[in-house]
């Protein structure tokens, strides 16, 4: 069994997403010891600004007549989709960044749509994906700002409704309570949605780990 690991967090120290995904990796590993574990870290080692352009413009392009450029991306694609489709699980740990998708993780996405095996398709269909995603405020039903978080359901859109992913989502809100003194008030509920997430990252990596080998 192989598991490939994401992050796309611009930070690898007091990152909220790598919490949760250690947690999912940590019970994965218990499951499989000594199984490879592929990473990716986008938020740090990120993709090229003109990559993706480079990709798209290829696909127009009599490949006599494509750049060094064009050719360099339309590979890169291929190297993406290769790491996700050799994985038996796949773990994404994709934080909210002002409202919306983390623009390393969108362009990942947009990538990975260039290549082929992408196109019309669903590419993950029925491998099983967690994903743990992280927010500083709370936008839940009932909060003020609710609907303001732009990533999560775009998220659930690409990985299970477009490439077909089993998914299983791990959250958590309130992580900025403690760093912004305006949300001290919430230092309790904060707790208890931390130790919630935690709790269920543990169950989703226990769950990712108790997949059945394929044949």
């Amino acid at each position: 069994m192989t598991l490939f690991r994401l992050d796309a967090s611009i930070r690898t120290h007091g990152s909220a997403s790598r919490e949760i995904a250690d947690i999912v990796e940590e019970e994965w590993v218990a499951a499989h010891p000594g199984d490879p574990v592929t990473r990716r870290h986008i938020g740090v080692d990120t993709l090229p600004s003109t990559v993706w352009a480079a990709a798209v413009t290829a696909g127009m392009t009599p490949p006599a007549e494509q750049t060094t450029e064009q050719r360099e991306a339309v590979a890169l694609a291929a190297t993406l989709v290769d790491e996700l489709l050799s994985a038996d699980a796949i773990l994404f740990a994709v934080p909210l960044y002002n409202f919306g998708v983390s623009q390393h993780f969108k362009a990942y996405i947009d990538l990975i749509c260039t290549d082929p095996r992408a196109t019309g398709a669903q590419l993950l269909a029925g491998r099983p994906v967690v994903l743990a995603t992280v927010r500083g405020g709370a936008y839940g039903s009932g909060t003020p700002r609710e609907g303001w978080d732009h990533s999560t359901p775009y998220l659930r859109r690409i990985l299970a409704d477009s490439w077909g992913s089993d998914l299983t989502v791990v959250e958590r809100e309130f992580t900025l309570v403690g760093v912004n003194p305006a949300l001290d008030p919430f230092t309790e509920t904060a707790a208890q949605m931390h130790a919630s997430a935690l709790d269920a990252a543990r169950e989703a990596g226990r769950a990712l780990g108790a997949l059945p080998v394929p044949a």
